[in-house]
């Protein structure tokens, strides 16, 4: 039996704790032991909801379980990650990672140190959609993604770069397969960043764009912003002789393609089938596995390290 604790049980971590409470309803093997908030009530109710402890301080149920979900604000991951890691505790770590590299790194170092796990939040590694537009995938040219959404008051304390288009850079380096787990230096394999956008309803980055040149000749281009009359999730493949769009939100693939001799126009639509599953289910069940198996996750920290070397980045050229 897996005991498992969430730390910060707002917006996001309040799923977490359903979560792991309908996991251990359905499986047996993991409980949700305790839910972790500076808002008392907040704290309270989740427990209440879901059957397990509330406390207020997070060091206060370091000794009641065996692996932790961390969805506090990003400026607390690193202290609150480090003293777990010294607890002996596994853990998942919404994205980004940490606020910076240099904390990143320390924290990958730990980890290793005490042969624990650490799983980074990029939640559309798990989304369906992905894991199908996987096998079609071959030898990209060119990417494009779009994050938008309206503006919604929570995560503004970051720049758009940390907040949304994380996710897709975290997506990219997955879709052209780069080793980042072995070089740990995502930044040699890319030959060029140039990235633009502005501040308008916050102090911090609202909307990005970004072009990412990469040693291999492919390319991407990254759209963000949460100031967006409506939300989009997508990502769009171009690879020779097709074209793959991916509608994350709607959870579809659609695949583009010619048929027939290269000097004939006609190109085929094809929609491919998706068996539509909860995205953060997916991930919290995988975290478990790897616990449970001592297995590298999908997400490790080196990878969401990677992604948020390159989100600082981008967030530095357009701030000059």
């Amino acid at each position: 039996m897996i005991n498992v604790g969430v730390i910060g049980v707002g917006y996001l971590g309040q799923h977490h704790a359903r979560i792991y409470h309908d996991l251990g309803r359905e499986s047996g093997n993991i409980r949700l032991a305790a839910v972790v908030d500076t808002d008392a009530v907040r704290a309270e109710r989740i427990a209440h909801n879901y059957g397990c402890t509330a406390y207020s301080d997070y060091r206060d149920i370091l000794d009641k379980v065996d692996a932790v979900s961390i969805v506090t604000p990003t400026t607390m991951h690193y202290e609150i990650a480090m003293e777990c890691i010294k607890a002996g505790k596994n853990i998942l770590i919404e994205k980004p990672v940490t606020t910076t590299v240099e904390e990143a790194d320390s924290l990958i170092d730990a980890a290793v140190k005490a042969g624990l796990t650490i799983q980074v939040g990029h939640l559309e590694r798990f989304n369906p959609v992905f894991s199908e537009v996987n096998r079609l995938i071959d030898n990209p040219i060119f990417i494009e993604t779009e994050r938008m959404s309206p503006f919604l008051g929570r995560g503004i304390d970051v720049d758009i770069t940390l907040d949304l288009m994380i996710h897709d850079i975290d997506i990219v380096f997955a879709v052209l397969n780069q080793p980042s787990v072995v070089s740990r230096q995502p930044s040699a394999l890319i030959k060029d960043i140039k990235a633009t956008g502005a501040s308008v309803l916050t102090d911090n980055i609202d909307i990005a764009m970004a072009w990412l040149e990469f040693d291999s000749g492919a390319q991407a281009l990254m759209k963000s912003s949460r100031i967006s009359f409506e939300k989009s999730r997508k990502l769009k493949i171009f690879q020779k002789d097709s074209y793959l769009l991916v509608d994350y939100q709607n959870m579809e693939v659609k695949r583009f393609y010619k048929k027939g001799a290269k000097d004939e126009n006609e190109i085929i639509q094809e929609t491919i089938n998706v068996e539509k599953k909860e995205p953060l289910k997916e991930e919290l069940k995988s975290f478990i596995e790897c616990v449970t198996s001592e297995s590298c996750p999908l997400v490790s920290a080196v990878e969401g390290r990677d992604a948020l070397k390159i989100a600082l980045q981008i967030g530095e050229k357009i701030k000059k």
